[in-house]
């Protein structure tokens, strides 16, 4: 069962308690990085919700992140896939998605998904870097290659699929924040994906609560404009999921006992 957020008292969107229309549930789920396992733990809890408290729509809506430094990327991404299969989800787009999607051609940026987690992703999809030891034995656009064939083609379609932001009521998901300033309908994908400082040390309101991950945290941060699940799944063993109900936000985690 969800346990209540009492820093959730904290919110405010022009003085009032931001809502939910009535009969939607929202479990926003943190970055998951590769850990299956987690991931599992976390779906079982939120069945358990579910058949204790009905929901008339209750949404799954996932915040990004789900490949890299963890063991099991594609087992992620296959099981994301078939959760999608029963229940409504939404599927946000992380940057480490968007980062191994252009390392498919890129070499600067299979430079950098490598030393971001990229290497873990590839072991996952059965792809042995060539470039492990002294000097590379594959060069790496053979590498590039193998992953892209390794890519089943609704893996491929998945990624191309993920949404940059999605908005419920008072509340806006996105993976890594907003740029203050800018209307939420006018963001750039690069600040969704990637920004950090300008973002969360903003103070002001942004039009709606922000919903988002990238940041990891040991435990779930709220602030009074924004909420950060991301509680470091793939180091920490704690993977974070945002319960909102009309004005209620509660959470279930990895790290809280089963009853």
């Amino acid at each position: 069962m969800p346990y209540p957020l009492p820093a959730a008292k904290q919110l405010s969107l022009s003085g009032r308690d931001p809502l939910l229309p009535p009969g939607l549930r929202v479990y926003a789920i943190g970055d998951i990085h590769g850990r299956l396992d987690l991931l599992e733990g976390l779906l079982a809890q939120i069945e358990r919700d579910l058949a204790a408290r009905p929901a008339s729509r209750p949404i799954l809506i996932f915040l990004g992140d789900y490949i890299d430094r963890g063991p099991a990327s594609q087992q992620t991404i296959d099981r994301l896939v078939q959760q999608s299969r029963s229940h409504e989800c939404v599927f946000l787009k992380g940057n480490h998605e968007a980062l191994a999607l252009r390392s498919l051609t890129d070499r600067v940026a299979f430079d950098r998904w490598m030393r971001l987690g990229g290497f873990e992703t590839l072991i996952s999809y059965g792809v042995m870097p060539g470039f492990i030891g002294a000097g590379p034995s594959r060069p790496v656009p053979e590498t590039q290659a193998t992953f892209h064939a390794a890519l089943a083609s609704r893996h491929m379609q998945f990624f191309r699929s993920l949404q940059t932001s999605c908005t419920f009521g008072d509340f806006f998901f996105v993976h890594a924040g907003i740029r203050p300033g800018v209307a939420l309908t006018q963001q750039a994908e690069e600040d969704l994906l990637w920004i950090r400082g300008e973002f969360l040390d903003a103070q002001g309101e942004f039009g709606k609560i922000v919903i988002h991950g990238h940041t990891p945290t040991k435990t779930v941060e709220v602030k009074p404009n924004r909420v950060n699940i991301d509680t470091g799944a793939f180091a920490t063993g704690r993977l974070s999921c945002l319960v909102l109900e009309e004005n209620s936000l509660s959470l279930i985690d990895t790290m809280t006992p089963v009853d």
